[in-house]
């Protein structure tokens, strides 16, 4: 089958951000996206191209830029719609928050958006589907050219630790402590496609494989191949979907710049003939798994003989990389709050250090809205003054 691939001009951006509506009172998830969205001035929830949107549970609003060139545009447009939802949000008891999942509800609890494309999903994986009550960001970088998309996508799975371990936000599953950086990857990793690409040569090996897939009955369409990184046809771009919910516009603004940045370094090698990096798919997979478990402080496997080395060490070495690239496409700003992160925490470990200061998991909650709200991090110390 032909699948046509429609470039785009540069590494352009887009960016699809899933939000928790939180009852305030509670700081357990609200089962109200239908209500938020209807209340939404100017909103109809559908078009070509809406700005917010359902997702599978009523506890989520997903927030969509326009194709943006550059970073900050991205940012801004996120900012703008985020605000337009918490005049909409607030005055009914809840407050936006983002983790990759929320800290104490419980899936079971849940409320499906009425879609039938929602009712067939869950018809067929059944448990797998009910509890998908997780959140996560998407990035969408530009491709030039449909035979540079397969080689992007198999050079960019080196880095689904990296993607992972600086916005891995979901320590926590129905109040429980699950002992790893996130367990939205095990969560929504258990859907049959999804989890790492798988590793072709080319954009016709793609086509032939999505062909296979739709002939056996295995999807419906290629919206239903759930990668941490795929190729998005229609939009002209590679989709990057590793990152945990993540609950700050600075760290989202850190992800996409990490991705235009990683993009933009890959297809300028392409263009000087050079061949990119493809990693087993041996080593792709434990190293998914060591961030997964360990977050930032994984040990990374580097070769097919098994060296390794420190993740902490290898994204210091990335950051720096690719700073020239971020100078060009005025992104260094973004990029350097990878730096923060390494400093201060990511937010599974923000959240996990106030439980170790003698804090709740619904002062967690207070914290992630607090964050979200203010777009900054929020201090252990903080949260105990707080409740003193």
């Amino acid at each position: 089958m032909g699948i046509e691939f429609k470039p785009s001009h540069g590494a352009t951006l887009g960016v699809e951000w899933e939000l928790q509506l939180v009852d305030i009172r509670t700081k357990r998830l609200r089962q109200a996206a239908a209500e938020v969205m209807a209340a939404l001035p100017g909103n109809s929830g559908g078009g070509a191209n809406p700005k917010v949107k359902h997702e599978l549970m009523q506890s989520t609003i997903e927030v969509i830029t326009d194709p943006c060139e550059t970073v900050q545009e991205a940012k801004a447009d996120l900012a703008a719609t985020n605000s337009r939802l918490a005049n909409v949000v607030e005055p009914r008891g809840m407050a936006l928050a983002c983790s990759g999942a929320h800290p104490i509800s419980d899936w079971r609890d849940a409320v499906m958006a009425s879609s039938e494309r929602y009712a067939e999903l869950v018809e067929q994986m059944q448990w797998l589907a009910w509890r998908i009550q997780t959140f996560g960001v998407h990035v969408h970088v530009g491709i030039r050219a449909p035979e540079k998309i397969i080689p992007i996508i198999n050079a960019l799975t080196a880095y689904l630790p990296h993607f992972l371990a600086l916005n891995a936000s979901s320590p926590f599953w129905i109040a429980t402590d699950t002992g790893l950086a996130s367990c939205r990857s095990i969560v929504f990793g258990s859907l049959p496609t999804a989890g790492p690409p798988h590793q072709l040569a080319d954009w016709a090996e793609f086509e032939e494989y999505m062909e296979t897939l739709l002939r056996a009955g295995t999807v419906q369409s290629i919206k239903e191949v759930w990668w941490d990184v795929r190729p998005h046809p229609d939009f002209g771009t590679v989709e990057i979907r590793m990152f945990d919910g993540i609950p700050t516009l600075r760290e989202v603004g850190m992800a996409v710049a990490l991705c235009q940045c990683l993009v933009q370094l890959f297809d300028q090698q392409l263009d000087r003939g050079y061949r990119l990096p493809s990693p087993a798919s041996w080593v792709v997979r434990d190293n998914k798994w060591r961030a997964t478990r360990y977050g930032l402080d994984a040990i990374m496997i580097t070769d097919d003989s098994g060296s390794t080395a420190p993740l902490r060490d290898q994204i210091y070495e990335l950051i720096h990389e690719l700073s020239p690239i971020a100078e060009r496409l005025g992104c260094r700003e973004e990029l350097s709050v990878a730096s923060e992160i390494l400093e201060h925490g990511a937010s599974y470990e923000r959240q996990r250090a106030i439980v170790d200061a003698g804090g709740s998991l619904e002062d967690v909650v207070s914290a992630l809205i607090t964050e979200m709200r203010e777009d900054r991090f929020v201090s252990p110390r903080e949260v105990a003054h707080a409740g003193a």
